[in-house]
């Protein structure tokens, strides 16, 4: 698995300003919305392309697009959602798939109750959009889930990681032959008892969209 902290002082600048308590989630939502399109730009690197010839108005030309079949956007809800617009920006011809996760307070464990994917994802670039990377378990659930319909390269945009939950992966997914990346905006020191990031930025469901 490998793991990419993106290094640039826009991004510094935005996660600054999403850590702040005083940021309303109006704001919080622009921000994450830019921040996820900066993230998308080092995630993408490895995308898949096909050679093409075009018309220019010149000449013809050899250039790429993106290769068949399209990738798959998945975005983690509730959260997720907030990293749709700034991910599909980027990517506006990928095709998104939706799949709803809830992690139990309790035992931190992570339970599917929705899922909107494509059956068979063989040949598939998949981007998973989970804004907290904290103890593992649901982005693990989700990029086992892609897997097992036959997905064969996963990429995760995280705003935030902590060192607990990249163990966890790293554990989670050893030996897998499918290329496993985490593309995140910080990494950060550790999880408090409740398995919450600190410093963090709080619950990011709430932050987007207030507390339901």
């Amino acid at each position: 698995m490998q793991t990419l902290a993106v290094d640039h002082p826009l991004v510094a600048h935005k996660l600054t300003t999403l850590r702040d308590v005083r940021t309303d989630s109006p704001t919080f939502r622009r921000l994450a919305d830019e921040l996820v399109t900066l993230l998308a730009y080092e995630a993408t690197r490895d995308v898949r392309v096909t050679d093409v010839e075009v018309q220019t108005p010149v000449t013809r030309t050899h250039g790429v697009q993106l290769a068949s079949p399209k990738p798959l956007v998945v975005p983690i809800l509730r959260a997720g959602l907030g990293m749709l617009d700034g991910m599909t920006r980027l990517l506006p011809t990928a095709e998104v798939g939706f799949l709803g996760m809830v992690r139990d307070e309790g035992t931190l464990q992570a339970e599917t109750y929705a899922s909107r994917l494509p059956d068979d994802l063989s040949g598939r670039q998949c981007y998973v959009l989970d804004p907290m990377l904290a103890t593992g378990g649901t982005l693990a659930a989700a990029i086992r889930l892609l897997l097992d319909r036959g997905a064969d390269d996963v990429t995760a945009l995280c705003l935030l990681a902590a060192p607990e939950g990249l163990r966890f992966l790293e554990d989670a997914f050893a030996g897998t032959r499918a290329p496993i990346r985490v593309v995140t905006a910080g990494l950060d020191e550790r999880l408090n008892e409740r398995g919450f990031i600190v410093p963090g930025l709080g619950d990011a469901g709430d932050r987007l969209y207030g507390v339901v």
